[in-house]
């Protein structure tokens, strides 16, 4: 197997122990084809193309993304994950809006990569475009140079992004480039026969769920609220949590529910900013849309103290559709959720987790089933159709976090579990 080194594909731990998602992907390949795996890592992606076409190796996994167009020599088996591409600045420097916008700033990529091509193409109507080419595949460095300052601009995969955000806060996402991109294994056609295993692979790690949870915990823990979010957080509770604090009380008594799970939605919605508002027309601190708004007698949105006891009585009222016998603190997390996506696509993922063998009653097990509802072979399967599926289980964790941070804090403590209250 061609791979690249790094902490997304393939990396040796402190203790020698190999590791990294394609790693794992990998070696599960490998035992169930009962064969020795041989990891080869690639420095540049045109080597690791030059080894499956020479068919120096097998397979490659390294997060390649799909071309657009056939590869000569090469076969890419089904897609295990899409991502998008950013364009990454530092904080504090200025945040362009579009290519043209960049100027005469540094540009780096990695070579041979998909976002070469995706400049190239930039060019013929930016023909004052530069850029400069980096022989790795290791997109880290590059980030880690936008954070020193010693690169102006970089290009990431969203799943790149998240991972160097833990290390470096500083990083911003300028904006995004059109649509997303596939994400496979690549095999050289001198092996048919790896094609066809590839799917049924993949497609059984799909049925058992096994693929969303390795694509979790690699990727997803990333952008959790207690790594990323945390000094934002703790200056925002100083300064605009007090403004507010005694609403979340109140409203919390009147809806029988913890004041500070509350209080952590309300910031995971804006911050606790009365002016925020989505592209989606949700407005206020608990972003009520005008139809959940209507639904909980809310006039003004805007109104941080409507917004207040209206999300109150609308969190309430999801917490209620989530059956009676599901445990806590299950319950709560399933109600978090479906505050965020809606009841009918949680329900729907406990559909699959059940018709997978896996408890529906349990948050642990549903919520790797919560981002195959972005894909089309289970969405099709489901009453409510596509949704956005890994973006209630971020959600959740961030709620959950800034509920831990708030307990930390010592801003009081009504229900130490913090949990919303039967």
């Amino acid at each position: 197997m061609a791979t690249r080194s790094g902490p997304l594909s393939y990396s040796v731990g402190e203790d020698g122990t190999p590791q990294g998602p394609e790693y794992e992907l990998a070696r599960r390949f490998a035992d169930d084809l009962g064969v020795v795996l041989k990891i080869t890592p690639m420095r540049s992606y045109a080597d690791i193309y030059a080894a499956l076409s020479s068919g120096q190796v097998h397979l490659a996994a390294a997060g390649l993304k799909v071309p657009q167009r056939p590869t000569q020599g090469i076969e890419f088996g089904p897609t295990y994950q899409r991502v998008r591409e950013h364009l990454i600045y530092r904080r504090g420097a200025p945040r362009p809006g579009s290519l043209a916008e960049i100027g005469n700033g540094d540009l780096e990529i990695a070579s041979g990569s998909s976002h070469a091509k995706a400049l190239s193409a930039a060019r013929d109507s930016l023909p004052e475009l530069v850029w400069v080419e980096v022989a790795t595949t290791n997109s880290q460095s590059l980030l880690e140079g936008v954070a020193a300052g010693s690169i102006d601009y970089a290009i990431a995969d969203s799943t790149e992004f998240a991972f160097a955000h833990d290390a470096h806060p500083d990083l911003r996402i300028a904006f995004d480039f059109p649509g997303s991109q596939s994400l496979a294994w690549a095999a050289s056609d001198r092996y048919p026969e790896f094609r066809q295993t590839m799917g049924a692979y993949f497609a059984g790690l799909t049925r058992s769920g096994e693929l969303a949870a390795i694509v979790d915990r690699y990727y997803d823990r990333s952008e959790d609220a207690e790594f990323s979010e945390a000094p934002d957080f703790m200056r925002h509770l100083q300064s605009r949590l007090p403004l507010y604090k005694k609403w979340f009380e109140e409203a919390a008594e009147q809806s029988s529910q913890d004041w500070r799970l509350l209080a952590a939605i309300g910031y995971q919605e804006s911050k606790w900013n009365p002016r925020a508002a989505s592209g989606s027309g949700a407005l206020g601190l608990m972003q009520l849309t005008m139809q959940s708004a209507t639904a909980v007698n809310v006039a003004n949105p805007s109104d941080p103290r409507q917004s207040i006891f209206g999300g109150a009585r609308y969190f309430r009222q999801v917490y209620e559709k989530i059956p009676a016998h599901v445990p806590e603190p299950d319950r709560t997390w399933f109600a978090l959720a479906a505050y965020n996506i809606g009841y009918g696509h949680v329900e729907d993922a406990r559909v699959l987790a059940q018709k997978a063998g896996r408890d529906p009653d349990s948050w642990d097990d549903v919520r790797e089933f919560l981002p195959l509802l972005a894909e089309e072979h289970w969405y099709t399967q489901t009453e409510n159709g596509y949704a956005r599926g890994s973006e209630p289980v971020r959600y959740v964790d961030n709620i959950r976090s800034y509920v831990d941070l708030l307990e930390w804090a010592g801003t009081g403590s009504s229900n130490p579990d913090g949990l919303a209250l039967n």
